[in-house]
């Protein structure tokens, strides 16, 4: 606002940036797992077949802020018009409801 300089110091990620061969420090360290996901059938049924494995796929790489690790915990995502909740409990993500998003955003032509 007053002509000072902004620096946006971030960590080197080897595998994101372009020098491969380079040390990222505490950031090489990358979460690669992934969850296993159940999605009981009242709810899949839910979701449109084309939206299914995608919505599988986003769950397995565990949308959950990475500081967060209760059990007993409902989070939720939005994905293509549905609201998603779920619970995870030793690696494992249950689905616990699946519904229409309230957050439909609507395009109004004029």
């Amino acid at each position: 606002m007053d002509g000072t300089p902004i620096f946006d110091i971030k960590p080197y990620l080897p595998y994101a940036d372009c020098v491969p061969d380079a040390r990222g420090g505490f950031a090489d360290v990358v979460k690669n797992y992934a969850l296993d996901v159940e999605i009981p059938e009242i709810y899949l049924s839910k979701l449109p077949e084309e939206h299914r494995e995608c919505v599988r796929q986003i769950l397995a790489g565990d949308p959950r802020p990475s500081y967060q690790n209760d059990p007993d915990r409902v989070y939720g995502m939005e994905y293509a018009g549905y609201e998603i909740k779920f619970r995870v409990k030793d690696c494992v993500l249950t689905v616990c409801e699946i519904g229409q998003s309230n957050n439909r955003k609507t395009i109004r032509r004029t």
